[in-house]
């Protein structure tokens, strides 16, 4: 097809210049091609007139295979060309003059070769096979590790006088390899690759580097300490059986290998208690039980006084960490740097310089270590503190309540590192708004975790997140959605409050009018028909002497002081009834008890007396307080006749009435109206 565009291309080109020129010529020139390929040739006759015809190493080919396209056109088409060379020329008819000519060669491509490929500890063998022998040819070999470091080929060239062998050297043990190989006749184009052949290659003795590292634990009370040895793993695609030993030997007293112990161990990791002394560890490999390599390293004794590094610098920049420190004053042949992350994997190297790069490092916080290496000895290790490979974006944020009010809103959230290299969080905004109205933004630092949102409009629905800053990066909480309050939901508390204080304050106040107009109906009302009638005193009378003394209750007037049933007999005298004789021995008849005219000094006696029925007795009520009660007791047990005691004298005479018939009086309250009862 691209052959046919390139003609095409060709005879427009041509037949543009042969518009403006009389040329006559013959193209494509010297044409190479494929044994079996076809191949087209275009006549340009411009020079002449008449029709042209075609040659073939100089014998006239037949028309057929020519096509006239216009009158200074002209295309011969050849198909399956097998000449090995062959010339073509172009003749006008009329003069069998020659107008132009082309030579085409023809190749034959080989098919893909062959391989045949063998492993070796340090090479690989690649023998190619299927070559023709009649043409000379050359060949190329490809290969490369599978591995992730190397993705390109490596090309080698294999002429006729390399009896089609190639070898290739400087492989890596125990790593699979890619092969594949093409060759060419001469000058010929490449043939195909072939198919591409994996070989897995063996293990070099040279390659085995142990690199034996060791790292050593706090000691226990007795002294012991665990030592942690590691080693470089031999790669487990490598063939045969491995034997791993370590010989630990004391220093004692400055003396050399006092005692050992042997330990079997894995394929790259260690564990060998010693002593407080100093050790030294010797680690041995076997492959086939044949001895392939060993190493050994030195475990100082406790307290024991060696060098170290000072001023160690850690610093991260895009993934990797750069480590610096200073050396120490002794001569050193190296340092050993370890890093770890987890305290379980360990990774180390070997360096003669006080800096050092560490590469294809975990999002991890890494422990770092540099120790001296002397020519038997190894001092004491410097820790970095402890350094991210890379800061990421800080950790997620997540708004955990949202308490809203009619014009605020109090937003709470909290921050959450997934990873421990997440970036320090600078400050927090906090964008919230309404569905249609424009996004609002406040900014606090990142010391607070809560903010209330001000000047909000009640009854109305916002949404609102939080956006974590840090110096790498930033991190964002989902939406939230909340809705204002219609009123302050102080307000209604305080209304409520209020409310309550107010009903309490009024069934208090009903409660205690309940009691006191009950105890206001339940007031005793003395009976009249066990009440006597006596004259009252005079205003003036009362006004001078105060009989009555003030009551124990002050709410308790004089009318409702009533005595009802019956009280023991006063047996003291009052004073004013009684001012000097108190020596009269006689029995006072309680049926007539006559009232003092205080003024005139004169007793005043009874108008009226109740009846009394057989066995009563009656006394003058005399309060403790007042020498003049109107009312009287009443007793329903018969007071006998008091002989032998001492009677009040008093300065009034009794005088007996007569019985006569009984008559019923009654007392009513009106009576008590006047002075005190107004």
């Amino acid at each position: 097809m691209y052959s046919l565009l390139a003609l095409y291309i060709l005879i427009v080109t041509s037949m543009c210049e042969g518009q403006h020129q009389k040329i006559c010529n013959v193209v494509p020139k010297d044409q190479y091609i494929e044994v079996g390929s076809d191949v087209e040739i275009v006549c340009q006759s411009s020079c002449v007139h008449g029709k042209i015809f075609w040659t073939l190493n100089n014998i006239p080919m037949d028309e057929r295979w020519s096509n006239i396209i216009n009158s200074s056109h002209t295309v011969l088409s050849l198909r399956s060309f097998t000449h090995r060379t062959a010339t073509l020329q172009c003749h006008s008819v009329d003069t069998h003059q020659v107008l132009g000519g082309t030579t085409i060669r023809t190749y034959l491509k080989i098919t893909s070769p062959n391989l045949d490929v063998t492993a070796f500890p340090d090479h690989l063998l690649v023998e190619l096979s299927h070559l023709t022998k009649t043409f000379r040819h050359h060949c190329e070999v490809k290969y490369k590790p599978n591995n992730e470091m190397t993705r390109e080929w490596v090309l080698k060239t294999v002429y006729p006088e390399d009896n089609n062998i190639v070898i290739i050297e400087n492989v890596e043990s125990c790593i699979n390899y890619t092969i594949s190989a093409r060759c060419a006749l001469d000058k010929a184009p490449w043939s195909n690759w072939s198919p591409a052949k994996t070989v897995l290659t063996k293990l070099n003795k040279s390659d085995v580097k142990l690199c034996l590292w060791r790292k050593i634990a706090k000691p226990e009370k007795n002294g012991v300490r665990q030592v942690h040895a590691i080693w470089m793993e031999i790669p487990s695609a490598c063939q045969g059986t491995f034997n791993y030993t370590i010989k630990q030997t004391s220093y004692k007293n400055n003396v050399h290998g006092v005692n050992y112990k042997d330990t079997r161990c894995g394929n790259s990791t260690c564990d060998v208690d010693v002593n407080q002394d100093a050790h030294r560890l010797n680690l041995t490999v076997f492959h086939n039980e044949a001895l392939l390599a060993e190493d050994s390293v030195y475990v100082p004794a406790i307290g024991e006084s060696l060098p170290q590094v000072t001023g160690m610098q850690t610093s991260t920049l895009d993934g990797v960490i750069l480590v610096s420190w200073k050396a120490p004053v002794q001569p050193v042949s190296g340092y050993m740097i370890d890093w770890t992350h987890n305290g379980n994997q360990y990774y180390w190297k070997e360096s003669k310089y006080t800096n050092v790069t560490l590469f294809d490092l975990l999002h991890k916080p890494y422990n770092i270590t540099v120790t001296p290496l002397f020519e038997d000895k190894t001092g004491h290790g410097t820790q970095a503190l402890q350094i991210c490979s890379r800061v990421g974006d800080p950790g997620n944020v997540t708004i955990i309540d949202v308490q809203a009010k009619d014009k605020s809103a109090l937003v709470s959230w909290n921050i959450k590192s997934q990873e421990a290299c997440s970036g320090v969080i600078v400050n927090y905004t906090i964008f919230y708004g309404t569905q249609n109205g424009p996004q609002l933004n406040v900014t606090v630092d990142h010391t607070k975790q809560e903010i209330s949102l001000k000047d909000l409009n009640p009854s109305t629905q916002y949404s609102v997140y939080v956006k974590a800053i840090a110096l790498t990066g930033t991190t964002e909480s989902s939406e939230r959605l909340f809705n204002t309050k219609q009123f302050d939901p102080m307000l209604i508390t305080e209304l409520i409050v209020c409310g309550s204080i107010i009903i309490f304050l009024v069934l208090s106040l009903g409660l205690y009018c309940a009691i006191q107009w009950k105890k206001f109906k339940e007031k005793p009302v003395p009976n009249p028909g066990l009440s006597s009638v006596a004259l009252w005193p005079s205003a003036n009378h009362q006004k001078e002497m105060s009989p009555f003394q003030p009551f124990s209750n002050p709410s308790e007037s004089l009318c409702e002081r009533v005595y009802m049933g019956h009280t023991a007999l006063t047996t003291d005298c009052d004073p004013y009834l009684n001012p000097a004789n108190d020596q009269i021995e006689e029995y006072a008849d309680p049926a007539v008890i006559p009232a003092v005219d205080v003024q005139n000094k004169r007793p005043v006696e009874f108008v009226e007396t109740l009846y009394q029925s057989p066995g009563e007795s009656t006394a003058l009520l005399l309060s403790g307080n007042s020498p003049l009660n109107p009312y009287r007791r009443q007793s329903s047990v018969e007071i006998p006749t008091l002989k032998g005691t001492k009677q009040c004298k008093r300065q009034f005479a009794v005088k007996q009435q007569e019985k006569t018939e009984p008559v019923t009086v009654y007392v009513t309250l009106d009576m008590f109206e006047q002075d005190q009862c107004r």
